[in-house]
């Protein structure tokens, strides 16, 4: 790289991006890499305090900024991902369309760990919008040796994909209410409404949902009836606490559920029950699904939509970033709550 004052570069093609800050008002690429200076561009480039420019002459074994990051880019992208143009060394990264975020964190922090390479993200296994800016790569240096870049590559592609948007498919969701003061009419139901507009944001639909009493043979008949009228997720409310009488989970074992587990380190939603009935995913909601608006559903449900089977060691993890503050202003997903790495 070759340092030439700027009143001698009329005429030369600049190797790297300049940037133009301009407090309050104003901060991006004034130049362009690849932009050739003209008499005009002087006085400018003097006003941002660029006296010398910067003459690239690359050879094979090295790699500008911008390609590097757009290479490392690339080959960290999977499924609905879509990559921003390059500026200023710089490539971002936005959802294709909504989904739920799933970035290998081991991969990431291998890359980090390579000198001169960086890699930033939000957190992974929350649902995004389609546009929503989910991370950036760059490199440190103006330059780079491009055996650096394919160490990279190879960490990618071994871990293929690093970050992906995986869609929610749409699912035919059949509710069991268990409580008898529900069934009887002694009170609303509540909960049917709240997990019907819960699940239609995700793209699902509510295919019926049954009110039974606290028995586990009715709980067991009402899911085994939704299965044939064809649900493919059942959802179970009431009965999820550890009181005598509810029994929801011993319906679920009734109907021939293979429960995953009973409990989890969340809180609100500590009392979540997960289990398979064949490959029909199964979940036991506590109370908190209803009044609280971000609990154990919002961390748990999505993946489920997105095609993922949920196992106990899936659950167990989620301790780590599970306590909900209970902001007075919801602030979820972009707050700590369900942030595992």
């Amino acid at each position: 790289m070759q340092s030439i004052p700027v009143t001698e570069a009329i005429g030369m093609v600049l190797g790297h991006d300049l940037t133009e800050i301009r407090p309050g008002e104003f901060k991006g690429v004034a130049f362009k890499k690849g932009h050739i200076i003209t008499t005009d561009d002087v006085p400018r480039l003097l006003d941002i305090g660029k006296e010398h420019i910067y003459v690239l002459d690359l050879d094979k074994g090295t790699l500008h900024e911008n390609d590097a990051a757009e290479r490392m880019a690339t080959a960290a992208a999977g499924e609905g991902i879509v990559l921003s143009e390059t500026t200023e060394g710089k490539v971002e990264l936005t959802a294709a369309h909504e989904g739920l975020l799933k970035i290998n964190t081991e991969a990431l922090h291998q890359i980090n760990a390579h000198e001169d390479c960086m890699f930033a993200t939000i957190h992974t296994n929350h649902v995004v919008g389609k546009g929503k800016q989910l991370g950036g790569t760059r490199i440190i240096p103006l330059v780079i040796d491009v055996q650096k870049i394919r160490a990279v590559e190879e960490i990618c592609r071994k871990n293929a994909p690093v970050i992906e948007v995986k869609p929610l498919r749409k699912h035919s969701v059949g509710i069991v209410t268990t409580g008898s003061e529900v069934y009887h009419g002694r009170i609303q139901d509540k909960f049917g409404p709240v997990l019907r507009e819960k699940f239609e944001k995700l793209g699902s639909r509510i295919l019926r949902q049954i009110i039974v009493d606290d028995k586990p043979a009715m709980i067991a008949d009402a899911i085994h009836t939704l299965v044939k009228e064809g649900a493919d997720f059942i959802a179970t409310t009431g009965g999820m606490s550890v009181d005598p009488d509810d029994v929801t989970p011993t319906g679920i074992k009734t109907a021939g559920g293979d429960i995953v587990t009973y409990g989890a380190p969340v809180l609100p939603g500590a009392m979540f029950l997960m289990a398979y009935l064949g490959s029909i995913p199964v979940v036991g909601l506590p109370g908190c699904v209803m009044y609280c608006r971000t609990t154990i559903f919002d961390l748990v449900v999505p993946r489920i939509l997105a095609g993922e089977t949920i196992n106990r060691e899936n659950i167990a993890r989620l301790g780590h970033g599970g306590f909900c503050l209970s902001c007075e202003e919801c602030r979820y997903p972009d707050c700590g709550f369900g942030k595992t790495d």
